[in-house]
């Protein structure tokens, strides 16, 4: 089985980071994973996306994909693209903070966090996209939140060191406001 997930969002919101720290904890559960990440035209304001796949077996899926099982939304601006490509009854997890776009709601099973009031709270507005990758592996069970925080700690660059411990809270924090395997990514396997 294979899972597709969409990542979108601003540059300068961590769209990339959430996809790479989604992918090494897939890894870190044995699953197969592709990754591909695009940017805009600026590394700040301009659009940011990421398609990830994860599979329990080797992938036959390249990382673009033209239709998605999930998506993971940031921000508003670049959602009608990404909605374009998503299956009827996709898993759909969005910034409810920053997000004020029409949604089919019939068509998607959506989960509303409010990441960047949720990342505010705890400390720092700029922790929203971890924040929303917390309750994304909680809706999903895509990956187990010991996972998560292991992929956390591996994919954050040395430079940013300092942030493990808020990154910490926030992936925790997303992770207890979402509702526990509300879609379930694997069918024999329950949410961490």
């Amino acid at each position: 089985m294979e899972r597709e997930v969409l990542l979108t969002g601003i540059g300068g919101q961590g769209v990339q980071l959430a996809a790479r720290i989604l992918a090494c904890a897939a890894a870190l559960e044995d699953r197969h994973v592709m990754m591909l990440g695009v940017y805009g035209g600026s590394m700040r304001g301009g659009n940011t996306d990421s398609t990830l796949v994860v599979g329990d077996a080797p992938l036959g899926s390249p990382p673009i994909v033209s239709r998605a099982w999930s998506a993971l939304v940031m921000h508003p601006q670049f959602w009608p693209p990404l909605c374009a490509r998503l299956r009827a009854g996709a898993v759909v997890v969005l910034n409810s903070s920053l997000f004020d776009g029409e949604l089919e709601r019939s068509t998607h099973r959506v989960f509303e966090v409010p990441a960047t009031e949720l990342a505010a709270r705890i400390g720092n507005p700029m922790a929203a996209s971890m924040v929303a990758t917390g309750a994304f592996a909680r809706v999903t069970g895509l990956v187990h939140l010991d996972s998560l925080l292991a992929g956390m700690r591996e994919s954050l660059p040395s430079y940013r060191r300092q942030h493990l411990e808020l990154n910490e809270r926030a992936l925790r924090a997303g992770f207890d406001a979402a509702p526990a395997a509300a879609a379930p990514a694997w069918a024999d396997e329950e949410a961490a």
